[in-house]
Formats: structure tokens, C-alpha cells, sequence
């Protein structure tokens, strides 16, 4: 069984920086994106940035020059480096991944997962 653990997540001054990483670990064989995401009115979820395995990314616009993804693929891990914090960006923060993975009878399969979601608070 593939687990997302996700760690990083505070509270931090407007201004401020924060850096939120997660692990993914299990019976992986492969990941082909990695990413971040947290929820916005009128949606459950909504993309703050991915990164696919080959180094990829794409940002949510109002994001860009403010938040930084990358990756340790040799750790399945991804990182996302954000910096001039806004109150508006408290949140949960959710690591997602899609990736192949390995079942109990040792059959590939193409999956998503969810972390259970780290909260970054901003305020002063």
C-alpha cells in the first residue's frame, strides 16, 4: 500500500516562508507526477502546482514567482518552497501523486493517491 506523508506545515508571520515536503513510500515502481494541492471557495481541491518525472511543472497563475516545486526522485519525494507568504494562503495543503504501483499479486497498475493534507496557517 502506497502512503503520501507530508510534513512542513506551520504557522508563519505575512511575509514569510515555508518549505512542505512529502514522502511517498510502498510498492512503488514508478512516479510520473507529483504535486500539490488545496481547497479554494467553490471547489473541493484546486491545483497550487505539479511536477512530472521529468522535471515539468506547472503553477496555479496566481501562484507563480511566489511558490517552488521540485522533486528527489530517488527519494519519491517532493518539495514545494514557498515564499512571501499571505494570510490568504492559509490552508491545508494535500500531496498528490500518480504513479505505478505494484499490487498484492504483483500486477503493475497506473494509481493517484492523497495525502492527508498539512496545514499552513499565515498570520500575525
Amino acid at each position: 500500500q502506497v502512503q503520501l506523508v507530508e510534513s512542513g506545515g506551520g504557522l508563519v508571520q505575512p511575509g514569510g516562508s515555508l518549505r512542505l515536503s512529502c514522502a511517498a513510500t510502498g510498492s512503488i515502481e514508478s512516479i510520473n507526477a507529483m504535486g500539490w494541492y488545496r481547497p479554494a471557495p467553490g471547489k473541493e481541491r484546486q491545483l497550487v502546482a505539479v511536477i512530472t518525472s521529468g522535471g515539468s511543472t506547472n503553477y496555479a497563475d496566481s501562484l507563480k514567482g511566489r511558490f517552488t516545486i521540485s522533486r528527489d526522485n530517488a527519494k519519491n519525494t517532493v518539495y514545494l518552497q514557498m515564499n512571501s507568504l499571505k494570510p490568504e494562503d492559509t490552508a491545508f495543503y494535500y500531496c498528490y501523486a500518480d504513479l505505478q504501483e505494484f499490487n498484492s499479486r504483483g500486477t503493475l497498475r497506473r494509481m493517484d493517491y492523497w495525502g492527508k493534507g498539512t496545514l499552513v496557517t499565515v498570520s500575525s
